[in-house]
């Protein structure tokens, strides 16, 4: 937080009883053709923190490689969206008021130390517009949980559930991931979509409100478990952002790759493979890569393999030749790497 570049919304200050704005902490350093807009201004954001400010660093699953090669794993092993935010708390200070947040969250600590008092939810499950508002909603209860977080400690924290969190003597720096859970009403929704080509839902709505018994027919077609799982692994595929650590190196690397080359797929990457029309559509980072009906062996092989392997080892009855063109493209399109010895961790 010392250095000069930070901007917002990748950082924001948050203090309990004050209200910061952003020009409270920022500067726009002139520059052309454009300015750098709501950079951090290191001296008031300093003498914030030290009045008893909360530094978050925001969105590191967009920002920080590491940070979203971990979401990205947690979100192949849960199947929904995951966030990650950083709060470096000044001790003897509050960030937050008592809050709920709309997705599930865990907070795992870094360093230093938190109380956390966490509180029975006054709504169960909450969307995303539904804040929890003291004045509206009234004051939480006696609290369920009160405990102290230090390093390496980790509070799961269910959706709806009111807390809050304050320092001892000593500054605090924690790690908040939050799951944006895909819910029954995501599913209702999607469903909705798939029905609009059904001449029945664009009928007109008749006089007397009766609802045609084959309408709810149409979408409870659209709700089975095979659909529902498809439509959520598609839309969190959406979603996902590449992270492409080192790719400069990896494209460099590509005029040596040949059927001995050892490769591996991303970590980051989850994929989903569908048929369209002649083709097979690979799909990833938001991304679809149309290959060609008769690699639906190579196909299922990419989806399914977790150590590094070689082009020589696809099955298929592609030759060597045109194993080393796939796999080279695939590199190219960041779905794998190659492994290179002279980095560490073969990156």
């Amino acid at each position: 937080m010392c250095e000069t570049g930070l901007r917002f919304p990748a950082f924001r200050l948050v203090k309990e009883g004050a209200k910061l704005g952003v020009a409270d902490y920022t500067v726009d350093l002139p520059w052309r053709p454009v300015p750098f807009a709501r950079t951090a201004d290191v001296e008031r954001v300093l003498a914030e923190f030290d009045a008893g400010a909360t530094i978050v660093a925001q969105g590191l699953h967009l920002n920080r490689a590491q940070t979203a090669t971990f979401c990205s794993a947690l979100e192949g092993a849960l199947g929904h969206p995951v966030q990650a935010n950083a709060y470096y708390t000044p001790r003897g200070s509050q960030g937050l008021a008592v809050h709920h947040d709309t997705h599930d969250v865990f907070v795992l600590q870094i360093a230093g130390e938190k109380r956390w008092l966490v509180y029975e939810p006054v709504l169960e499950l909450p969307l995303k517009e539904q804040r929890y508002r003291a004045a509206v909603d009234g004051a939480p209860g006696e609290a369920v949980i009160d405990t102290v977080l230090g390093p390496g400690d980790t509070l799961y924290l269910p959706r709806g559930w009111l807390h809050e969190a304050r320092t001892s003597d000593v500054d605090s720096l924690h790690l908040t991931v939050g799951i944006n859970v895909y819910t029954w009403l995501d599913a209702v929704r999607d469903a909705l979509s798939d029905v609009e080509g059904e001449l029945a839902f664009r009928r007109s709505v008749d006089g007397d409100f009766t609802t045609p018994s084959d309408l709810l027919d149409l979408l409870g077609d659209r709700l089975g478990i095979a659909d529902v799982a498809r439509r959520k692994a598609k839309r969190l595929e959406r979603r996902r952002r590449p992270v492409l650590d080192g790719q400069i190196s990896q494209l460099r690397a590509l005029d040596g790759l040949d059927t001995a080359t050892e490769v591996e797929r991303r970590p980051s990457v989850l994929a989903t493979v569908e048929e369209e029309g002649d083709a097979i559509a690979l799909a990833f980072h938001g991304k679809r890569l149309l290959l060609p009906g008769r690699l639906w062996a190579e196909a299922d092989f990419l989806l399914a393999v977790d150590q590094p392997f070689t082009a020589a080892d696809l099955p298929g009855d592609l030759d060597d030749a045109g194993r080393v063109v796939l796999v080279r493209r695939l590199v190219r399109e960041g779905f794998l790497r190659i492994r290179l010895p002279d980095v560490p961790g073969g990156r």
